[in-house]
């Protein structure tokens, strides 16, 4: 059933864009593919761009976050390592890892660091430091 992004809630959207996706464990030889299917609002309109076009801008923001964003807080801050259980605990800790991720980009984006990686950044972090970054 169609329906106008203005139907849903999201008012200022052009579109509503419904992607579905097959995935496979490939470590399970008996395993049966998943089905998932994932909605993105945008505000292009739909002459904009062709369904391929979509496609691609799709994957390329998937690409970004899964080899910028995702793989500084796993690999370089160990999120996926981290256990903790509880909520909250966990809520925190993801909200400073976005805070290091988010510092560390800005000094970069000034010119303030000539580190190039944000684990070395880290490193030389103090409190003290960090703190009057947010600051300024």
């Amino acid at each position: 059933m169609a329906v106008s992004p203005e139907e849903i809630g999201l008012c200022g959207c052009w579109q509503v864009i419904a992607v579905r996706r097959e995935s496979l464990d490939l470590t399970l030889p008996e395993a049966k593919p998943t089905v998932e299917i994932g909605y993105y609002a945008t505000s292009l309109w739909v002459q904009e761009y062709g369904e391929a076009e979509l496609e691609e801008i799709i994957r390329g923001h998937w690409s970004a976050i899964e080899n910028g964003t995702h793989y500084r807080r796993d690999v370089t801050l160990g999120e996926d390592a981290c256990r903790t259980t509880d909520r909250q605990g966990a809520e925190v800790l993801a909200s400073l890892r976005n805070l290091a991720n988010g510092l560390y980009e800005l000094e970069r984006a000034r010119g303030r660091t000539r580190v190039d990686t944000l684990k070395s950044w880290c490193q030389q972090q103090t409190f003290s430091g960090a703190w009057a970054l947010l600051r300024r």
